[in-house]
């Protein structure tokens, strides 16, 4: 079986990383296609050893950080809008749940980057702290600490209500 026969099952995960580090669905789908695309090119140096899950998170996680600081080369010289800049969650969901989910997401994408992925990573991609600190290059210790503050930012926000404004102060990509 060959590495793209063994994408496809993995897109749902792939998604929802890439939602999770972009805040949207174009940019998740662009980043989405984006590894598939890098996967395929460098499917021979995948060593069949080892997960593709984690092989192509790695990959979408370096794509993702390669755009990132792209967008602030160009942003300093004034080639972005600050509308190109901005975050929105769709609003226009039917469903309670949705809205609620919504809102969760929001909350968790307004988190600081080193948080946002720890969380990500351990809950949602249900990694080990040892694969999720090795996944982000950090020691356990560390990846623990970005996960006890998220846990903390988010109880409190869940316990006042949801402020879904986006709070830009919060969104370094530095660890907090």
């Amino acid at each position: 079986m060959t590495v793209s026969d063994k994408i496809l099952p993995l897109l749902p995960r792939l998604w929802r990383f890439a939602l999770t580090l972009t805040g949207n669905n174009q940019d998740a789908e662009d980043l989405v296609q984006a590894t598939c695309v890098r996967a395929l090119e460098r499917a021979s140096q995948f060593a069949t050893d080892t997960h593709l899950d984690r092989w192509l998170l790695v990959m979408m996680r370096r794509i993702w950080i390669n755009k990132i600081r792209k967008d602030v080369v160009i942003k300093r010289k004034g080639f972005l809008l600050d509308a190109d800049a901005a975050r929105f969650v769709d609003g226009n969901a039917v469903a309670e749940r949705n809205i609620y989910l919504s809102e969760v997401l929001n909350l968790i994408h307004n988190l600081p980057e080193a948080q946002r992925e720890a969380l990500l990573l351990v809950y949602g991609e249900e990694l080990s702290y040892r694969e999720a600190a090795n996944f982000l290059e950090i020691p356990e210790g560390t990846l623990m600490s970005r996960l006890a503050r998220g846990r903390v930012t988010l109880k409190q926000q869940l316990e006042t209500g949801f402020n879904t404004q986006p709070d830009k102060s919060n969104r370094q990509t530095g660890e907090n």
